[in-house]
């Protein structure tokens, strides 16, 4: 029986992401508005790609569900989309989930990040 491979936390693939350029963050406003915190655009969910998800579990509550998408612009700027899930979720109502569901996916390999001996120093 193979052992399952440790997973990697939400900060270590943050971190993870930050040493691949990726520090921003595509949010969506009040408005239902998704916009990367460094730019005024608005975006419509044809006009960004989804690289990676990564899913996360709570150690000490599993209902504390959290999921980071890596996303890209069609101008190529990278950012990170991070909602809870579950009960609960960080933007209220369908427009977010809706958003989300009307990217399209374009899995890359550089984004395959494995727990190893490194992450203990992360």
């Amino acid at each position: 029986m193979q052992t399952p491979r440790p997973m990697l936390t939400l900060s270590q693939v943050m971190q993870k992401l930050a040493q691949k350029g990726v520090t921003q963050e595509f949010r969506m406003n009040e408005n239902c508005e998704m916009k990367l915190n460094s730019s005024d655009k608005v975006y419509n969910a044809h006009e960004l790609k989804i690289l990676k998800t990564f899913r996360f579990e709570g150690f000490s509550n599993p209902d504390d569900n959290e999921v980071l998408y890596v996303a890209e612009d069609t101008a190529g700027n990278r950012g990170m989309i991070i909602d809870s899930y579950g009960a609960e979720s960080n933007y209220p109502g369908e427009k977010f989930d809706d958003f989300i569901r009307n990217i399209p996916v374009e899995e890359r390999e550089e984004y395959n990040f494995e727990a190893n001996n490194d992450t203990a120093q992360i």
